[in-house]
């Protein structure tokens, strides 16, 4: 008899319950209110631009909340995502890098984008050729539209003028090319008491562990090297790699030179901050950064100029972050309506102006405050004039993730390990073209 008390009383309640979620859910849908729950992993410096964002277009759609949550790190991003996916708990909207499209679709955890993009609340077909073609090629997969640019990078040089008339080079212009850049980078190396050790570095290049969470943006920096000597990541048909080709082992050379020539296993990884102290002269960096080092460096005679050419063309590379949409989310076309308000040029010119990042259409440059603010912002507009040379990533379709990891591997064995650039990059090709061929012809 107290055994079915017990089971009548946990009935009672659990009708209880859903009487209750059912009458929370319907004032939720009368109030006219949904929250959309966005992850990203913003800068510290973009986080306020973002809010500014965010309490604009919830200003304009009342009926929207949205509820943006920080994760550390783009590649802490992606495990977190996963994780998330497996538990039923994904968000509703995730700002993500290019690469982590394959785990995703092959999840079958986000949209087709095109299901918005060609919907009743799509997008005109001007707003779509409006956007830099190199930032469609990277929001797609296996030729199918996933996610949406919400902003564009690329990479730049940052130096220190002071620094450059100090060993009487010419202030006004960076390193030209790798060999400018070779020399540079030692006659602003110094060590000033003479102590055995440097106290003055004169480049930073991005060196870190393969395992770590840094490994993804260090193979991010190296790729324009490899383009500016020719070179490619995977072949068109991703049948395999091309990365350990003479163009790869030339700019893992020079970054394995210039690494030893300046002993950088002893310099701090904390470039910015470096720079800021004026211990580095040089280092590459983006957009989104100037916001930051605007009143970090408010006090240094410091600017941005184009990456050096290479041997045998100019490139810098083409970034940004991209949206997607959870099949977990239950309110989908409402984050679409949040995406969709993000590239209208005047937003796009107010969050290119507010964050650091460059806008993701090419009509933002007629908004007449964005013309302004060109004239007055000439770092800023180093990137947006970099454009013209930036090349897009040749997207790998197949294993992205872990052949990022492979190249990553190559690059810190070369330099941390001191092994010779072409051994490490052919291990990793092989290793790459390993995953490559083990994928079905019929999924290719």
């Amino acid at each position: 008899m107290y055994k079915e008390k017990i089971v009548v009383i946990l009935i009672i309640s659990l009708l209880l319950l859903n009487i209750d979620c059912g009458q929370n859910t319907k004032q939720r849908k009368e109030d006219g209110k949904v929250t959309i729950t966005f992850w990203h992993s913003f800068v510290a410096s973009t986080i306020p631009a973002l809010k500014d964002l965010i309490k604009e277009f919830e200003k304009e759609h009342p009926n929207i909340n949205i509820k943006a949550q920080y994760v550390p790190s783009g590649d802490a991003l992606i495990q977190k995502l996963i994780t998330a996916i497996q538990s039923n708990t994904a968000p509703d909207i995730s700002w993500i890098h290019s690469h982590f499209l394959p785990d995703l679709v092959d999840a079958k955890a986000i949209y087709n984008m095109e299901e918005f993009v060609n919907g009743k609340n799509g997008l005109s077909e001007q707003t779509y050729n409006n956007i830099y073609e190199p930032l469609i090629q990277y929001a797609s997969l296996r030729d199918t539209l996933y996610s949406i640019p919400m902003e564009a990078t690329n990479l730049a040089f940052l130096y220190n003028k002071k620094m450059f008339r100090e060993v009487d080079l010419d202030d006004s212009k960076a390193p030209q090319n790798w060999g400018q850049l070779r020399k540079y980078a030692k006659l602003l190396t110094k060590d000033k008491d003479n102590n055995g050790e440097y106290d003055q570095m004169g480049l930073f290049l991005p060196i870190y562990p393969a395992s770590g969470s840094l490994s993804g943006w260090m193979v991010w920096q190296w790729f324009p090297f490899l383009w500016q000597a020719g070179g490619h990541i995977v072949s068109k048909d991703q049948s395999h790699v091309l990365y350990n080709s003479t163009a790869g082992v030339k700019a893992l050379n020079l970054w394995k030179d210039i690494y030893n020539e300046l002993d950088l296993e002893k310099f701090t990884s904390d470039y910015d901050i470096a720079f800021a102290s004026e211990r580095l002269s040089m280092a590459m960096d983006g957009p989104w950064n100037l916001p930051r080092y605007n009143r970090l460096l408010k006090d240094l005679d410091w600017t941005f100029a184009p990456l050096p050419e290479g041997p045998e063309k100019k490139a810098t590379i083409v970034g940004g972050e991209y949206l997607v949409i959870f099949k977990q989310s239950d309110y989908p076309d409402e984050a679409w309506s949040f995406i969709k308000w993000i590239i209208q040029p005047e937003v796009q010119a107010k969050w290119a102006m507010k964050s650091g990042y460059l806008p993701v259409r090419r009509d933002v440059e007629k908004v007449p405050e964005f013309k302004e603010y060109l004239k007055n912002n000439p770092n800023f507009k180093v990137f947006i004039d970099q454009m013209e040379f930036a090349q897009v990533q040749r997207k790998i379709d197949y294993h992205g993730l872990q052949i990022t990891r492979h190249i990553a591997q190559a690059i810190e064995e070369a330099t941390l390990g001191g092994e010779d650039p072409q051994v490490t990059l052919d291990r990793a090709a092989k290793k790459s073209n390993a995953l490559l061929q083990s994928v079905p012809k019929n999924e290719k």
